[in-house]
Order: structure tokens, then C-alpha cells, then sequence
């Protein structure tokens, strides 16, 4: 082999190696201590409540995209995420059960139903359940720095990487409690939700996750 196409090759896998582990961050070497970590944190975990800003970042456009709202979490399997700001717009999933209300209508559906959905769904519930790495639609590697831990998630099926290139997410170190989520496309767009004001085990009525 020439020896320059052989100094390139080298320099190539040496950058992707580089570039591998996520600037700031040193890989968990004990993936299962962490594990029970989680685990633990999770099982003491009954309720979330949160506010929440998303910055849904286009390559296509220079500015983000910026919406505001408040969150909450309660188990098992309960999630309201209300938009505010600019526009209201209310999300809540309920078991099985998604639905969603604009200034219009309401409009309720089984989270099975969309594929997209139920990831979401998934990865935001498993995150608080503690479960996240126990999701076989998802390769998992750990991280840590000082402030965070950090689960980087990569879709095994094609039609999940039709939406996810990968799916990062944010646990304070302190508490494990999920601090953000960033979901990056193919096309290179993406879309963080950042998580502020956690107050854990907060008292959540049931009604806030229905919908008269």
C-alpha cells in the first residue's frame, strides 16, 4: 500500500476515534453500577414536575426555533408536556393512550399507533424509570464529567433511523434526574428539550393527564 494513502487512512481512524467519545466526557467503565445507580434513583422517583424549553435547530434556517412550556411526569406511564410559548399546545400521554389539543380540537390515539410516538414516548419514560438501557431499540453507551452522566442512544432498526441518527441524554449526576434530551435527524436537524425547576415527587393530580 502507498505509504501517503496509508498515512491518510491512519489519520482518518485516528480522528473518528477523536471524535468518538463526546468533548468534556469520559466513558462509564462500569455500565452495570451505573445500572443499579439508576435503578435506584428511579424506583424513588414517583413524580416529575419541570419546566421545559425546546430548540428545534434547521439546517435550513439560521435561527432556532424556540418554544417554552411546563412538564410533568407521574407513574406509571403518565407524561403532559404543555407548550405556552409561542403557541399553546398540549401533549399528554396516559398508558397507551396519546392525545393532543391545540386551539382547535382534541384529537386522542393509541401511542402504538406511531412508530414516533411510541420512541419518544419511550426514551423520555425509560429515562425517569430507570430502563433506558434496558431498550432493545437502542444501542447504549455512558459517559460522565463533573456535572452530568450521559447516554448516547443509537437506533438499531432501519425505520428508526429513518428519524434518529441518535439520541443523546442529559441525567444530573446528583440525582439522575433527566436534565435534557437532544434528538439529532439524518438530515442533520435537531430538536433539544432542556428541563429546568425539577421538583421530584411533587403532588400530580391524576387529572392532569386527561382531557375532558
Amino acid at each position: 500500500m502507498d505509504k501517503k494513502l496509508l498515512l491518510a487512512l491512519m489519520l482518518i481512524f485516528s480522528a473518528f476515534k477523536m471524535t468518538s467519545q463526546p468533548k468534556g466526557y469520559v466513558a462509564v467503565t462500569n455500565v452495570a453500577e451505573f445500572r443499579q445507580k439508576m435503578s435506584e434513583a428511579a424506583a424513588k422517583t414517583n413524580s416529575v414536575k419541570s419546566d421545559f424549553t425546546q430548540e428545534k435547530n434547521l439546517t435550513v434556517l439560521d435561527e432556532k426555533i424556540v418554544s417554552k412550556g411546563i412538564f410533568r411526569f407521574k407513574k406509571q406511564k403518565k407524561v403532559r408536556m404543555e407548550y405556552t410559548s409561542p403557541f399553546k399546545y398540549l401533549f399528554i400521554i396516559n398508558g397507551e393512550k396519546v392525545t393532543i389539543r391545540d386551539s382547535q380540537k382534541s384529537t386522542s390515539f393509541s401511542a402504538r399507533s406511531n412508530k414516533l410516538f411510541t420512541v419518544i414516548n419511550n426514551v423520555i419514560i425509560d429515562c425517569i424509570q430507570g430502563t433506558a438501557l434496558d431498550n432493545k431499540d437502542f444501542t447504549s453507551t455512558v459517559y460522565k464529567n463533573d456535572k452530568n452522566y450521559l447516554l448516547v442512544l443509537k437506533p438499531v432498526k432501519k425505520e428508526l433511523r429513518e428519524y434518529f441518527n441518535e439520541i443523546n441524554v442529559s441525567l444530573d449526576i446528583k440525582d439522575l434526574s433527566v436534565s435534557k434530551i437532544d434528538m439529532i435527524e439524518p438530515s442533520g436537524d435537531n430538536t433539544v428539550i432542556l428541563f429546568q425547576n425539577k421538583e421530584i415527587n411533587a403532588t400530580i393530580p391524576d387529572a392532569e393527564f386527561t382531557i375532558d
